[in-house]
């Protein structure tokens, strides 16, 4: 059975918390970097494994990067960790490191292609008021544990030490939550104090599949009812949202977000069209080595969240999706294609289904985005009347019509007397419509005979 689903989680975890030391440790250990941190922490007396990577590895799963909190030195254990990367990498082009170090929350990140270990100081934090970023200080490991959202979150492995290897909760509750997949938080105001947990709590739950314990979801319901999230900025709600965007499922976690009422917290007629979503995924091309613009999954689903929204543009909906947008900091070329892909999804729908040749199928999809194409034909393919042959013209574009070019360029056609200027984009576009239906033979002199021959 796949560890990412299925009963044998609870199992493993079980199985894995009660072997302790030896199991985790090789486990850690198997872990890119983790061989080289483990050296690292035996000189030292302070190294903890904590957070998700530990709730990962007793889940029998691999964690996305391995985060660390020490007693003091995060920056010079990161540096020796690097440096041993370093040389193990060879310093090779794919294997560059990255070494960050952030003064005000005290941690640092080691970063390279083949995986990534966050080693903070332990520390407590206090939240001066609901929402603000929190005021830090030195702590110990249960005061870093107890700043933590989830119990199933709050456990620390300690890599050095005589507890060497042995799981550490903070909360009672933290092991059996993690056996019964669970999502319980460590306090009644978490939500209050950082509303991002939220959006966390959403990630989480349909990232692991876990349940939301039934206080925790009473008081998630509380904390968006009360405007929560309207105490936190947006850069931060969207940071989360782009994580969120990030996930293997983005649509199951914009779901959960959907389901908690998060979405239409952030605007009342924002919704998650899961459907339109997943088809639109399924129609978009996977990425091609040598690309020069990879296809963006990301910002299709987030198009297919604003989509409803701008149904019509009815009541300012567009400028109301650009300030959202806008509000959450995303990137203004990513603001772009968004916009672009969701208020012309009807019209480029509409114009896919009418299409009957290939060359009208480019016509019609030739100026938007792949994913501005795979929104719109799945947004038609779903209207099913008047425009179900949109999803059909929208795949044979993305897998097909879209590669097809001409072998000969606008200086041939001025090599054969053809003078520069509107004319010659005129005679090539021709010439690509008879290729794109199958008119002309192979060759380049084919295609030059296509492009002379055409009568303006």
């Amino acid at each position: 059975m796949s560890p990412e689903t299925g009963s044998a989680e609870p199992v493993r975890a079980a199985t894995l918390a009660a072997a302790g030391r030896p199991e985790l440790l090789r486990a850690v250990g198997d872990h890119p970097g983790g061989r080289e941190l483990l050296e690292l922490a035996s000189g030292r007396d302070d190294v903890a494994l904590v957070g998700g990577a530990v709730r990962d590895l007793l889940l029998g799963r691999r964690p996305r990067e391995l985060d660390v909190v020490v007693a003091r030195g995060a920056a010079e254990l990161a540096r020796e960790l690097a440096s041993r990367l370093g040389v193990l990498a060879g310093q090779s082009p794919d294997e560059r490191l990255e070494l960050t170090f952030h003064e005000r929350f005290r941690t640092a990140l080691v970063r390279w292609s083949g995986g990534q270990i966050d080693v903070a100081t332990r520390r407590a934090e206090s939240y001066p008021a609901p929402g603000a970023l929190p005021e830090v200080r030195e702590g110990t490991i249960e005061e870093d544990l107890r700043r933590r959202d989830f119990t199933v979150n709050a456990i620390a492995v300690p890599l050095s030490g005589p507890e060497r290897g042995t799981p550490m909760p903070v909360n009672a509750q933290a092991l059996p939550d993690l056996h019964a997949r669970r999502l319980r938080v460590l306090h009644e105001r978490s939500f209050i104090e950082d509303p991002t947990r939220l959006l966390r709590l959403a990630r989480y739950r349909a990232r692991l599949g876990f349940d939301v314990e039934p206080g925790t979801a009473e008081l998630a319901a509380a904390a968006v009812a009360a405007g929560a999230l309207q105490t936190i900025s947006g850069a931060r709600i969207g940071a989360e949202l782009r994580l969120a965007l990030g996930e293997t499922d983005a649509v199951a976690a914009l779901a959960a977000m959907d389901d908690l009422g998060l979405l239409s917290a952030l605007h009342p007629r924002l919704r998650c069209h899961e459907h339109l979503a997943r088809a639109g995924l399924k129609l978009l091309p996977a990425a091609e080595r040598g690309e020069e613009k990879r296809p963006r999954p990301d910002l299709l689903v987030l198009a297919a969240l604003l989509q409803p929204m701008l149904h019509g543009l009815q009541g300012g909906a567009e400028d109301a999706a650009g300030a959202l947008l806008e509000h959450l900091q995303f990137p203004a070329a990513d603001c772009e294609l968004v916009l672009r892909a969701a208020i012309c999804a009807d019209a480029t729908a509409e114009a896919l289904a009418r299409a009957e040749a290939p060359s009208e199928i480019h016509e019609a999809a030739s100026f938007e985005s792949l994913e501005g194409i795979a929104l719109a034909g799945a947004w038609g393919g779903l209207q099913g009347v008047g425009l179900g042959e949109a999803a059909h013209a929208a795949r044979e574009w993305l897998a097909d019509l879209r590669n097809v070019s001409l072998m000969i360029t606008g200086e041939d056609l001025i090599a054969e007397g053809i003078p520069q200027g509107p004319e010659i984009g005129r005679r090539l576009a021709a010439a690509l419509a008879r290729k794109l239906d199958g008119e002309l033979a192979d060759g380049r002199q084919a295609e030059l005979e296509a492009a002379l021959e055409v009568v303006l």
